[in-house]
């Protein structure tokens, strides 16, 4: 009843548009995105079929004997359609074991998709995982997510905060500047942590133009048009996801972002989805708690939501 086969790709407008009809799909899972650093990652993506028909896809790369679901990605889990059930769920994972054992791979890593992204729910993953893989859960990461329809009013820390970038004469607005925003973010890493961001100022500009829709940047400016900060955002049908959030030492001292997340939760996005999530606050695989960054996001009324890692062997 059940084929599986490894991704090819001539098979990318397959892919995509399963992805697009699936219960738990987004951009980050189009080949698209996935492939703009195919360079760094061995693909190892899986599509399952039942009848001759496509029933789900794994997005996964291998390293080593390890398969990944998948490294280079927030979350790589299983992504199905509605018609999935329970019980065929845990006969694709059988088959995603065997396949794996047949290759030569002994262990998986899989990041499983957090609900929040799903349009219909999607857990049968996580049951098959611990009742027929015996997964272990060996990351746990929080992140801070705002319901939209049910916001809370901003702590006094963040209402402070606006009101001195009023005062200031900060305004914001959407963006196309990527390299003002760049610069800002890579210029924090490098004086706090010594690194850099994740995407390059080339990768952004590459990913924006495939996605011109889902990855939105809006930015905070100074009386005389200065940039002072921002985020980047990427839409999905049930989350608007800050990629990435930065301020420059003027912009902190004036509350740049405060202004800028007000203008984003209670104006741009209040109407249009369902949740607006932060992100990660944690470091160490989930061991260190960032309580400076969480409790910023809390006081916008961000509250936690677990992005989780399983692994077992096959």
């Amino acid at each position: 009843m059940f084929e599986i086969r490894q991704y090819t790709t001539n098979q990318a407008a397959a892919w995509n548009q399963f992805v697009e009809q699936s219960r738990q799909g987004t951009f980050l899972l189009n080949r698209s995105y996935m492939d703009y650093h195919a360079d760094r990652f061995h693909d190892h993506s899986l599509m399952v079929y039942r009848k001759g028909r496509l029933h789900a896809l794994l997005p996964a790369n291998r390293a080593g004997d390890t398969l990944w679901s998948h490294q280079g990605l927030t979350y790589g889990g299983l992504i199905t359609d509605s018609r999935a059930t329970a019980a065929e769920t845990c006969e694709v994972f059988r088959l995603i074991n065997a396949h794996a054992h047949s290759a030569g791979i002994r262990h998986i890593i899989y990041k499983a998709i957090p609900w929040i992204y799903h349009q219909l729910p999607a857990e049968e993953d996580l049951y098959a995982l611990t009742t027929l893989c015996h997964a272990r859960l060996t990351v746990r990461e929080i992140s801070s997510t705002i319901p939209l329809p049910h916001r809370m009013r901003f702590a006094e820390s963040r209402r402070s905060g606006m009101r001195k970038a009023i005062q200031a004469g900060v305004t914001v607005r959407e963006s196309a500047d990527l390299a003002a925003f760049w610069n800002i973010l890579n210029d924090n890493l490098e004086r706090k942590y010594n690194t850099h961001p994740v995407h390059t100022l080339a990768e952004l500009e590459l990913l924006r133009s495939r996605f011109p829709k889902a990855i939105r940047l809006f930015m905070a400016h100074d009386g005389k048009g200065k940039p002072l900060g921002g985020t980047v955002i990427y839409e999905t049908p049930q989350v608007i996801h800050t990629q990435y959030i930065s301020a420059s030492p003027e912009g902190k001292a004036t509350g740049a972002l405060d202004l800028l997340f007000d203008h984003l939760i209670n104006k741009v996005y209040a109407d249009r989805k369902a949740f607006f999530d932060f992100g990660k606050s944690t470091e160490d695989n989930g061991q260190t708690l960032n309580t400076a960054l969480i409790f910023q996001k809390e006081g916008f009324g961000g509250r936690g939501v677990c992005y989780d890692r399983y692994e077992w062997d096959v």
